[in-house]
């Protein structure tokens, strides 16, 4: 029961919030959607790194199992967990009563990108996965900060794009006031190119497969052949 209250106020929360434009459903079936935001911060993308890998500092608490934000810790590296204490609240100084694992990294590189695999909030008792990849675009002055979220799966519940949408994009404009603010930014052309700081930081390989250095290709791996 507790479970299911907690997820109608993620939802609920995320329909009373005003969104700001650069956030919007990019795409939605009956089988998923896609969400993309963007906001552009005065600070450099290794500041913007070090905030947003501390979520206990800026992730709304409304959005949370325990209600406190300061439960939330993510570690930035592959396997690493995006994970909330549930703290005993009978006995604050007991072992924890349980933890939450809300997504979990896949993908990391310092000042630069984050992705982690996960069903978010409400998401998590439906059959959906979800993929957040986050890019620390540099630009003129700070840094551009954009989140696309890919979930897919059997949604049981309807409307749970626009109410994700709206969620995600309170936590993204929280991050960026603890990063004294910015502005909202809208996608372009450019922050998807591929070959640059793109949104989705593929494995750069060429079409013949991995190429390997000169070095390598000139030894004869059968010595006397």
């Amino acid at each position: 029961m507790r479970h299911i209250l907690l997820c109608a106020a993620f939802v609920m929360a995320g329909l009373a919030l005003a969104t700001p434009s650069s956030a919007r459903v990019h795409e939605e079936s009956a089988t998923g959607f896609v969400i993309r935001l963007s906001v552009d911060v005065k600070e450099t993308p290794e500041t913007s790194w070090d905030m947003l890998v501390r979520p206990s500092k800026w992730w709304s608490a409304t959005h949370t199992f325990s209600k406190d934000a300061q439960n939330l810790s993510l570690h930035p590296r592959a396997g690493g967990c995006f994970c909330e204490i549930l703290p005993d609240l009978k006995s604050p100084s007991a072992a924890p009563r349980g933890s939450v694992e809300h997504m979990r990294v896949i993908f990391a590189e310092d000042a630069r990108a984050l992705r982690l695999i996960g069903a978010l909030g409400p998401m998590q008792s439906e059959a959906v996965t979800g993929v957040l990849t986050i890019v620390l675009k540099p630009i003129a002055g700070g840094t551009r900060i954009l989140w696309e979220y890919v979930v897919s799966g059997k949604l049981r519940k309807k409307g749970m794009a626009g109410a994700v949408d709206r969620a995600l994009a309170e936590q993204i404009l929280r991050l960026a006031d603890r990063l004294g603010a910015g502005k909202v930014s809208s996608w372009t052309e450019d922050d998807l190119s591929p070959g640059g700081q793109d949104v989705v930081v593929e494995d750069k390989l060429s079409e013949d497969g991995p190429t390997l250095p000169d070095a390598d290709k000139a030894a004869d791996p059968i010595p006397g052949r």
